[in-house]
């Protein structure tokens, strides 16, 4: 695959839709390129997370250890960043992955990305106000769950004062 595929699969990136040409040029260039055949492990899971992995080609199996092996909870292909988060902080791997067919990556050191956000602050702004953003829309949408919950407290606790009454 040619550097400018690499640059057009990590501009569909979310995290990395910000980047300018020249800035997605220097990371394709900068990281590396690496391909998995059919079954070959990418990652297991609670491995060390060292960055992320961008699948410029390929279907790889996401899977979770249950009680008797693994089991896939998902399917991903080309323009799929794995490890997000690893990207920016220090974490363990949530899944195992797994090529299905021969895979193609990208992967993205965290170094590699932590130097870029050094050397434009920009990014590491639009980063900033990418993640405030998902936080923002993860409160939202758990607020309604953390209100039903307060209304169950509230009964239980209504609950225990009516046993507690009968009990005198």
């Amino acid at each position: 695959m040619s550097l400018a595929q690499d640059i057009a699969i990590l501009k569909q990136i979310p995290m990395l839709s910000d980047f300018a040409e020249d800035q997605l040029r220097l990371l394709a260039f900068s990281a590396e390129s690496m391909e998995y055949g059919s079954g070959q492990r990418l990652f297991d899971q609670d491995e060390r997370a060292d960055g992320g992995l961008v699948i410029t080609s390929g279907t790889v199996s996401l899977q979770i250890r249950g009680e008797d092996g693994f089991d896939e909870v998902d399917r991903v292909g080309e323009g799929t960043l794995l490890g997000e988060t690893a990207l920016l902080a220090e974490n363990k791997r949530p899944c195992r992955a797994e090529a299905i067919e021969g895979v193609r990556i990208i992967r993205i050191r965290r170094a590699l990305f932590k130097r870029m956000i050094q050397e434009y602050p920009e990014l590491a702004k639009r980063l900033f106000d990418q993640r405030v953003n998902q936080f923002r829309h993860t409160v939202s949408v758990l607020r309604p769950l953390g209100d039903k919950m307060a209304e169950l407290e509230q009964l239980n606790a209504e609950r225990r004062v009516r046993d507690d009454e009968k009990k005198s």
